[in-house]
């Protein structure tokens, strides 16, 4: 059963650590532990302690999709910097969603000895083997972003509630579009359970609205540059479209461009999904219709937080499945963004 949790606002304090932190070889002067006694002067076993009443420290990995997109930028570098608030070090990669790479990057964590593994999936289905392998190593795994098809594999999985979240900008497009007119969706990574999820809530949302027919879907997996090719396609073979809605805000603005260069922006609504920099950026401009922010500040810090109860308590979070609702930016509310991919709802 998933638990919803309402969206809270974070404050950053500085900048956020940037780059790759070196792993820790653990070759400091400090001394070994004496080996625990039992009253019979026998030594006893220290098998079975991990995770149970630990000290905070040590290496956590964190795997990310691509951060040349700064949504997967943000969820790296939120992550590493709360780790080290911590007292952890912090290492980040990125798969690229190669999930063949992902296993790779596992691997090394399982030889860095990391003491936990945040991750977001490359594949709904092909991360699972990597996810239980790095379990079966005693690391625990706390997933982000994207879910894997099974259960009771990682100790969490954190992710925006996509389908209110697409409701949400599927509902405010149709307002836009006045409830008529012809349009064309770019869906995301297939691979990607999130992509199928956010399409679905756009067509339950759409479909209730008979004058609005759509002409034409393509894949473009989340890229910009992909989402500008797929829409000069889209345009050729849909000369009087009305609206684009795109499974994120990369595709959007890929399709955006295509439209200026074709002169054929004008009136077009085009709506994104996540809260890039780049997206809040070109809602200030008039040009994107809206966002729906992701809230991957939050998850990417309640995972790290995740992580230290476990490391410390041995206490696996009460739910694995747990989601968080997304929050619709608009020019309207647009001032109220603080930060990357940060909403405050006070002010």
């Amino acid at each position: 059963m998933i638990r919803r949790k309402g969206l809270r606002s974070i404050a950053l304090a500085g900048a956020l650590m940037l780059g790759l932190v070196a792993c820790s070889n653990g070759d400091g002067d400090t001394e070994e532990p004496e080996t625990p006694t039992a009253d019979n002067g026998e030594e006893t076993s220290a098998e079975g302690d991990d995770g149970e009443n630990g000290e905070a420290g040590g290496l956590i990995t964190i795997i990310v999709n691509d951060p040349s997109n700064p949504y997967w930028k943000t969820e790296g570098d939120i992550a590493s910097a709360k780790a080290e608030e911590l007292g952890y070090e912090a290492t980040v990669g990125a798969h690229n969603g190669d999930a063949n790479k992902e296993n790779n990057l596992v691997d090394t964590a399982i030889s860095n000895e990391s003491v936990a593994l945040i991750m977001d999936p490359a594949d709904a289905d092909g991360s699972v083997a990597a996810v239980q392998k790095a379990m079966d190593a005693d690391i625990p795994v706390f997933l982000v972003n994207a879910e894997i098809n099974e259960s009771g594999v990682a100790l969490a999985q954190l992710v925006s509630d996509n389908a209110q979240g697409a409701a949400l900008g599927a509902q405010h497009w149709v307002e836009l579009m006045e409830e008529e007119g012809d349009y064309v969706e770019l869906f995301g990574l297939p691979s990607d359970n999130n992509a199928q999820t956010r399409s679905n809530g756009y067509t339950t949302v759409i479909d209730q609205y008979p004058d609005l027919e759509k002409g034409g879907e393509e894949v473009a997996d989340w890229d910009r540059t992909k989402g500008h090719d797929k829409m000069q396609s889209l345009m050729q073979a849909n000369p009087n479209i009305d609206g684009v809605i795109s499974g994120n805000d990369e595709m959007a603005l890929g399709a955006i461009a295509a439209l200026k260069e074709a002169n054929a922006f004008d009136d077009i609504v085009v709506g994104g999904f996540d809260g890039s920099p780049d997206a809040i950026e070109s809602i200030k401009a008039g040009e994107l219709a809206y966002t729906v922010l992701q809230p991957v500040a939050v998850f990417s810090e309640k995972a790290i937080e995740m992580a230290d109860e476990y490391i410390r308590t041995g206490e696996a979070p009460e739910e694995e499945k747990q989601s968080f609702d997304c929050i619709l930016i608009t020019e309207d509310n647009i001032d109220q963004m603080v930060g990357d991919f940060i909403f405050d709802e006070d002010a």
